[in-house]
């Protein structure tokens, strides 16, 4: 009797998952996930945990390396220029990112509204931009703003006038700006688009059938629809904004005299790293703005979050 309800036991407990089944099942996912965990370890958990480790000693003229804590970060607390490029950004971000998005949006509802004559094409067309690497996209931008031998100074020239400097210190966040937005409209539009895409068609003959215009149904069926994308498109911007380096750093060499080495945060460690062999300062100035930046996107994230509910 005993031998029978044991076998039971066994069989019931197999059946469920419980047993040497359960092991093997565990160490079958564990396989799958094996190769992620490591490169996720190897890319992004390791060099985030040595960055930490090297904001915490510094170079010093007696006692070379030393640990001194928390100095570093204080020292990054009253840096005059760190604050001047953080609020660079943090300017560029109020600024373009509406901007981009309100653009990208509008693309959007414009494919979407099917009254558009070869959408597929104007779609390609905005989409096209985001294609073309970073570096390549300043370089092409650059040669356009050059006052001396690009299209700004051939229109000089030409017409015998003087237009503002688009590399001028009253014009160079504007238009970085510029170059931003034409690389990511096309981006964002695309987000939009798909989530445009989903909306039941059935939500669109309702309202008809209630007499609403376009706009009504913008207003209300698309925009509610597109909270989740917008939210995800404003992530992914503040995310951006705060790595802004490679646009002004390509034309730095085009007007140097306007774009310092600690013109964006991401610049101001980077030099301080290459150029100025400080490299326990410039990752303290890394970790700062990845915290600022995961602060920043968790509110965002919290806030469309609340929005949907």
């Amino acid at each position: 009797m005993t031998t029978t309800l044991s076998r039971s036991a066994t069989q019931v407990g197999q059946a469920r998952g419980i047993g040497p089944r359960k092991a093997r099942r565990n160490w079958a996912g564990w396989a799958f996930v094996g190769p992620f965990l490591i490169v996720f370890v190897l890319v992004l958990i390791a060099p985030v945990i040595y960055s930490i480790y090297l904001s915490l000693f510094r170079d010093q003229l007696i006692g070379g390396n030393a640990f001194v804590g928390l100095a570093n970060y204080g020292q990054a607390i009253t840096d005059p220029r760190f604050w001047e490029s953080l609020g660079r950004v943090v300017l560029f971000l109020v600024v373009q990112v509406p901007i981009m998005l309100g653009v990208a949006l509008i693309a959007a509802l414009a494919i979407d509204s099917a009254r558009l004559h070869w959408a597929p094409l104007f779609r390609l067309s905005i989409f096209l931009p985001y294609a073309v690497p970073a570096v390549v996209a300043s370089l092409m931008w650059g040669f356009i703003y050059g006052t001396r031998f690009g299209l700004v100074g051939n229109i000089d020239s030409f017409f015998g006038i003087q237009l503002p400097a688009p590399l001028g210190s009253n014009l160079v966040l504007a238009s970085i700006g510029n170059i931003v937005t034409w690389e990511f409209v096309g981006y964002n539009m695309l987000i939009f688009y798909s989530a445009l895409r989903v909306i039941p068609g059935d939500l669109y003959e309702a309202a008809e059938l209630d007499g609403a215009n376009a706009f009504r149904i913008i207003r209300s069926i698309k925009l509610p629809a597109l909270r989740s994308a917008i939210a995800i498109s404003v992530i992914f911007s503040v995310i951006g904004s705060f790595q802004l380096f490679n646009e002004p750093n390509i034309l730095q060499t085009l007007s140097p005299n306007t774009i310092t080495t600690y013109f964006t945060p991401n610049m101001y460690a980077y030099n301080l790293s290459f150029a100025g062999q400080q490299f326990n300062y410039s990752a303290t100035i890394a970790i700062i703005m990845g915290i600022i930046t995961m602060i920043i996107a968790y509110v965002v994230q919290l806030s469309g979050t609340r929005k949907e509910d």
